[in-house]
């Protein structure tokens, strides 16, 4: 294929702190959200000096406040530690009380972080953790396993991708958000955790033990495969994985493959902004990769950067295929979308997780912090996939019998697709 080596090497965005992913098990990678000082800086200047000076917050008009007061103090003049247990403080109350109003809107990807929890969270975002390597995600009010880490103890014990999960310990999952269930399953090094699952064609559910380890998420792996085909596995969108990324593709020009392979399966997401660079390497500056909804009109395009180094359109040489499958959410699934609906790339696999909305981390004091879903993002031809996912070009079912045999029928089916040959099913 015609290359332009010093533009290629040149070419990579700076990414900007603003994530995508879905929660995973001791750290968390939430959908769309913004992070950090600037962006959530920005948010709290454009609100009115009355919700940003605490002095001078004001209760709506239109709410009785009431009950809330006489509760409080009844709670206070009244209420006896069951078993001699320690009483909480004043200042727990408020952030419990915090934390009731975020619950109080059902989204489970809306929450508040009290200072243990918002430390815990920055903490795991650097990508070490203490946990068992696992996506999670909910769906229809229940806590489900987008996918087991490569290599991890929620891997190795046989969790896997579908399995829903009823019970952390002796606490049922029935009520919890993501963010409560994340919390449960966390714990120090070396202790164990039991989770009571159920998959999709169980009869009865089983409860399994696993031993927390120190995590970390791996993030790209490349290998050539016969028949002039390359193969990128991409694990995650951390703020390393655009370049990663780039470097991957020298790698696959280097080759003089020109047949490429994608693998996004069990990918949560990560960074927007690394999303919107890989795109750039197949699209021209013209095309949208990604739509923002913000209500009230605040909506935003993301157009490809424009780098359209490689293009089906300008080198019919070039062919792409795209694994994806359940656990692939979010940013994977905007990456995905951007280069299926482009015309760049078939997908291969089972449908996507589906999750189509935006988070903002929104600092309250130097120590706590609420998460809130702030839009939803459609993909390039105006489509919202939230609990319904991305329907693959090419569907081939992935089995547990599969894996345990050492069988990639997905990958296969990829291969086969770019030599021009039949595939094993497709949608109508």
């Amino acid at each position: 294929m015609r290359f332009n080596w010093n533009f290629f090497k040149s070419k990579i965005g700076t990414s900007t702190n603003i994530i995508i992913g879905v929660v995973i098990v001791g750290i968390a990678f939430i959908i769309g959200m913004y992070v950090g000082g600037n962006n959530a800086n920005g948010f709290v200047s454009s609100l009115p000096p009355s919700f940003v000076n605490n002095a001078s917050v004001g209760q709506p008009a239109s709410v009785d406040f009431a009950p809330f007061w006489q509760a409080w103090h009844i709670l206070q003049d009244t209420y006896v530690p069951a078993g001699g247990l320690a009483s909480t403080t004043n200042q727990d109350r408020v952030w419990g009380a915090i934390k009731g109003l975020a619950d109080s809107y059902g989204d489970p990807y809306t929450t508040f972080f009290p200072p243990k929890e918002e430390k815990s969270f920055q903490t795991e975002i650097t990508g070490n953790f203490g946990g068992i390597g696992m996506e999670v995600g909910e769906k229809n009010g229940t806590i489900i396993v987008i996918a087991p880490l490569k290599g991890s103890p929620a891997a190795a014990a046989g969790i896997v991708a579908g399995d829903a999960i009823l019970k952390i310990n002796a606490s049922s999952t029935a009520s919890m958000t993501i963010d409560q269930a994340v919390n449960l399953i966390r714990g120090p090094v070396g202790t164990t955790v039991h989770l009571t699952i159920i998959g999709p064609t169980d009869r009865e559910p089983k409860t399994i033990a696993i031993t927390r380890q120190t995590i970390s998420i791996p993030e790209i792996n490349t290998q050539k495969l016969p028949n002039g085909i390359f193969d990128i596995q991409l694990y995650t969108f951390t703020t390393d994985s655009a370049t990663l990324f780039r470097n991957a593709l020298i790698k696959f020009v280097q080759s003089g493959d020109q047949k490429l392979i994608l693998d996004l399966r069990g990918n949560p997401g990560g960074y927007l902004d690394a999303a919107v660079d890989m795109a750039s390497f197949f699209l021209p500056s013209n095309d949208i990769v990604v739509r923002e909804d913000g209500g009230n009109g605040n909506n935003h395009i993301y157009y490809s950067k424009g780098y359209d180094v490689f293009n089906p359109q300008k080198d019919p040489n070039f062919k792409m295929a795209i694994l994806v499958d359940g656990g692939s959410a979010s940013a994977a699934e905007i990456l995905s979308s951007a280069l299926q609906e482009n015309g760049v790339a078939k997908l291969v696999g089972t449908q996507t997780f589906g999750k189509g909305s935006v988070q903002e981390l929104i600092p309250l004091t130097s120590a706590t912090a609420l998460k809130i879903t702030v839009a939803r993002w459609l993909t390039p031809n105006n489509s919202w996939i939230s609990g319904v996912g991305i329907t693959p070009n090419y569907i081939v079912p992935l089995t547990a019998k599969n894996t345990a045999g050492g069988v990639d029928p997905q990958l296969q089916a990829a291969e086969n697709i770019l030599l021009g040959k039949a595939a094993t099913s497709t949608t109508p």
